[in-house]
Order: C-alpha cells, then sequence, then structure tokens
C-alpha cells in the first residue's frame, strides 16, 4: 500500500492519514487501535481528554510493530494550560501510553478572550514554552496546535523562533477556512483535519453520495479524498475492521476541480465549533 509522508519543520515525517480515537473507551479503544496498526496505519491521535490512552499504548505494544514505525500524538486539555500544569500533564500521558517519547503534543485548544480576558495570549504561550522545554528535551519529537485561529499562532509565532508545526482543526466539506488554510501553507505549518467525515453526517449526504457513484468509491472515501486534495492530513475513525482497512484505499482517482469547489461550499446542519466562542 504504501502511505506517503509529509516532512514537518521538525525534520520527522508525519503519514498523510491518521486513525483517530475520540468517543473511544477501554476495550473498544483498544481493538480499534490494533485493527487500525495492523491494517496499514501508523499516525495513531489520541489526547488526554479522551480517557483512553491507556487502551492505546496497550493496542500500540500487542501490535508488535516497531515504535519507529510509528507516530503517536497525544494533545493536552484545557484545564492544564500553563508552563508547569502542562508539563505535569504530560508526563501523566506518557506514563498512560507506555511510551518514551511521543511523536507529536499539540495544545487542544486555545485559551481565549471571553475565558480569559487580557490573560489569552499569556496563557498560551505559557504553554507553549512548556512545550519548547519538552521537544529540546527529546520527549517529543514534534509540537503543534489544534483549533488555533491566525491570531492564536500569530501570538505565538512573534514571540517565539520555535513556531508550531502542525495545527489541527476542524475540516471536511461545508467547514474550509480557506483563509486560514493559506495562512497556515505559508508558514509551513502542516494541517491535520479532525472529524473529515463531517461527524459522520456527510456519509449520507446526498451529493457526498452521488460522488462515491460517480467515482465507484464509498462516501468516506472521497471524504478522505478532498481533505487529501486540499493538502491537509485527515483524522478518520471507525468502529468496523473492515472500514478501518476500507479507508485507506483512497489512490487511482481524483475529484475534479468542480467537485472539489462543490464539496467546499456544501451546505450542513451542524454549526463548526468556534475556538474563540468555546467555554470549556
Amino acid at each position: 500500500m504504501g502511505l506517503k509522508s509529509i516532512r514537518l519543520m521538525s525534520g520527522e515525517f508525519i503519514p498523510e492519514i491518521g486513525y483517530g480515537t475520540y468517543l473511544e473507551k477501554d476495550e473498544e479503544c483498544y481493538q480499534g487501535v490494533l485493527n487500525a496498526i495492523l491494517s496499514g496505519y501508523r499516525l495513531i491521535d489520541t489526547a488526554e481528554y479522551y480517557g483512553n490512552e491507556e487502551a492505546v499504548g496497550r493496542a500500540i505494544k500487542d501490535s508488535k510493530v516497531d515504535r519507529k514505525e510509528l507516530f503517536i500524538t497525544t494533545k493536552i486539555w484545557n484545564t492544564h494550560r500553563g508552563y508547569k500544569a502542562a508539563k505535569e500533564a504530560f508526563y501523566e500521558s506518557l506514563e498512560k501510553l507506555n511510551l518514551d517519547y511521543v511523536d507529536l503534543l499539540l495544545i487542544h485548544w486555545p485559551a481565549n478572550e471571553k475565558q480569559f480576558p487580557d490573560q489569552s495570549d499569556e496563557i498560551n504561550y505559557d504553554t507553549w514554552r512548556a512545550f519548547e522545554e519538552l521537544y529540546r528535551a527529546g520527549k517529543v519529537k514534534s509540537i503543534g496546535v489544534s483549533n488555533f485561529l491566525k491570531h492564536h499562532i500569530y501570538n505565538i509565532v512573534r514571540k517565539t523562533k520555535l513556531i508550531p508545526m502542525v495545527d489541527q482543526i476542524e475540516l471536511h466539506p461545508g467547514c474550509v477556512n480557506l483563509d486560514l488554510i493559506k495562512y497556515l501553507n505559508n508558514k509551513g505549518i502542516v494541517i491535520e483535519a479532525w472529524s473529515p467525515l463531517g461527524r459522520g453526517e456527510l456519509l449520507n449526504n446526498e451529493f457526498v453520495l452521488s460522488l462515491a457513484e460517480k467515482y465507484n468509491k464509498t462516501p468516506a472515501q472521497i471524504l478522505i479524498k478532498f481533505i487529501l486534495q486540499l493538502g491537509a492530513i485527515p483524522i478518520v475513525k471507525s468502529k468496523r475492521a473492515d472500514r478501518i482497512a476500507e479507508n485507506l484505499n483512497f489512490n487511482g482517482f481524483k475529484l475534479s476541480d468542480e467537485d472539489m469547489e462543490n464539496l467546499i461550499n456544501l451546505k450542513i446542519s451542524k454549526e463548526p465549533k468556534n475556538p474563540d466562542e468555546i467555554d470549556f
């Protein structure tokens, strides 16, 4: 199959597609990650908030795949923002994963002015300082952010030479921030897409179904290809072993420019989360 990889600013290589574990717990998570690795996934995405890092760690160990072949991501949750709390949370995650290092560490959500008037930028940078230290110590191979908009990133970039290497954002048809994508591309920040299947809603979308028939692919494969053609890394998941493997079959076709444009402008029912409006 031979998945491609993308070079990060750290010099590390990240696979072009990843397996996500949000809302997966215990045995379900363990089996999903194990199936994913055995199917060929090498990028596994978890987070402190998901409460499944121990299950992910067990699956990694039981897969018998060389650790160096895997790319493991976790994220620091909002309750552990700031230099000291972020470092402590990271080492707890590392212990739960039963790993010596993680390949990518992300700030899960930016602190915003709604929650922290006049302090949000300082809090985000204070968290980032902990990430920089973990990176330089070799405990993390690459560092980045999640759900950060342009102004959140700018307020880190202007204070440090070690800028985020990844931004994981909500990205799927009907939720495409072209301005943010252009900014990230210009900065050399690799984009990961969470919820590339539109939280499952888009699998039954009439237009997506018509494209699946047109290209003789599954709706999920159409949505994955859409993300890849935008130049981003889709983080996908499924509870079924056959679908987990099937989602890797995204080569051999290309969406037309017209179809890409229509997917970008697709009308969806669920409003995307605005990082400047969250209160959790």
